[in-house]
């Protein structure tokens, strides 16, 4: 590409016209559209994980709404079969001894596709979407396309139980979590939701075309420089437990390059870090995370340029560090005769209590660093002196 910066300004456009907008309609999920965007431009995909009603289906239908293109969105059941994704067989081509798809409206046409329910998916249509979801392919008997998808949109209320489901989820390299709203927005959230029931028609000349452009920019964007601290973050959350692949590892480039090229520039920045607190594969790994990866961006310096998800943004979650700090417990009942996994969970455990003093409810704060102090008896080392000096 000759000039890669003339093209930058397509990521200010998506900003302006397509994520602020959203920010502006829906209370309280800065987080979740923020991470739509770095989807997009990225080229990744991403699973929304959270209860019924809590717009996750909202989000991806305003984000359709306000980039130019076709989109194709389903809910799953166990009972979807592979016609009612990809389309059906052409019957006049079948009549002449062609297997050919009709996909006129259909996922492989689609520039973003979104599958509610996506853990639903049965083992009839499994290996279509694998291939779709990892290599943008659409292979049927003798037939194969390129697919224009720029990213694909999983949703579901609970997490993979079974093998053949975490291979499905593992093609998602973003995950983030869509809750309910705290009490004190619920009136924000009625009248925000009256309001987009009513909503005029979205003012935004930005198509997927322009995000695919934004893809050109990826291998211009300089990642030399916080390559080795990539590095070591990476392997600092091996280290506690969390599984990063190799092959997950280098896609992550891509969402660190994103972050940058939606804050106009094309150095990355140890802030663009940032999306990796999003690469749990379970509940209880979420909140350690978060303090992990933040924790590390904490210790290079602030700049102007950095992401604005990157600071001040990651006030814990009393109720996720509780349920965090039970599983903990259990585990190391569990582990009671393996001390390389006892280990490991206590590194989990240091990595919960660093994020206790942040939690502002000084209630909810003092309950946590007494379950963190009996969890630490129960763990045979000693308590931690900082976990009792919030203020």
């Amino acid at each position: 590409m000759s000039n890669p910066t003339a093209l930058l300004h397509l990521g200010s456009r998506l900003s302006d016209e397509v994520i602020k907008p959203m920010k502006a309609t829906f209370v309280a999920k800065d987080e979740v559209i923020d991470l739509l965007a770095i989807a997009l431009v990225s080229g990744e995909n991403i699973f929304l994980h959270g209860p019924p009603g809590t717009a996750k289906s909202a989000l991806v239908h305003e984000l359709c709404r306000r980039l130019h293109g076709r989109s194709f969105d389903y809910l799953l059941t166990r009972f979807t079969e592979p016609n009612e994704l990809f389309g059906p067989f052409d019957i006049r081509r079948l009549r002449d001894g062609d297997l050919v798809t009709n996909t006129e409206g259909m996922l492989p046409e689609a520039s973003l596709v979104f599958l509610d329910e996506l853990l639903n998916a049965n083992s009839a249509i499994l290996n279509s979407l694998l291939m779709a979801l990892n290599e943008r392919i659409f292979r049927r008997g003798r037939e194969t396309r390129q697919l224009p998808v720029v990213s694909f949109i999983g949703a579901s209320n609970h997490l993979p139980e079974d093998d053949a489901l975490r291979a499905l989820f593992d093609r998602f390299l973003l995950r983030v979590r869509s809750d309910n709203v705290p009490a004190d927005q619920l009136n924000a959230v009625l009248e925000a939701g009256w309001q987009l029931q009513h909503r005029a028609p979205a003012e935004s000349t930005m198509s997927f075309e322009d995000v695919r452009a934004l893809h050109g920019l990826h291998h211009s964007v300089e990642l030399g420089t916080v390559r080795p601290q990539l590095v070591d973050l990476v392997g600092r959350i091996r280290a506690v437990g969390l599984s990063v692949s190799d092959r997950r590892a280098v896609r992550l480039q891509r969402v660190v390059a994103a972050s940058a090229l939606l804050c106009g520039r094309l150095e990355a920045l140890v802030s663009d870090f940032w999306v990796l607190k999003h690469i749990w594969d379970t509940e209880e790994q979420q909140e350690p995370l978060r303090g992990l990866v933040q924790g590390f961006i904490d210790a290079a310096p602030a700049t102007p340029a950095d992401h604005p998800r990157a600071r001040g943004l990651d006030e814990p979650d009393p109720e996720a560090l509780a349920r965090d700090l039970e599983g903990l417990e259990q585990k190391l009942v569990a582990a009671s005769s393996d001390e390389t996994e006892r280990a490991k969970l206590r590194d989990r455990l240091t990595l919960i209590e660093g994020r206790i003093p942040w939690v502002r409810d000084a209630g909810k704060r003092d309950l946590l660093v007494q379950t963190t102090a009996a969890l630490w008896k129960t763990a045979r080392i000693p308590s931690s002196s900082t976990a009792g000096t919030a203020g």
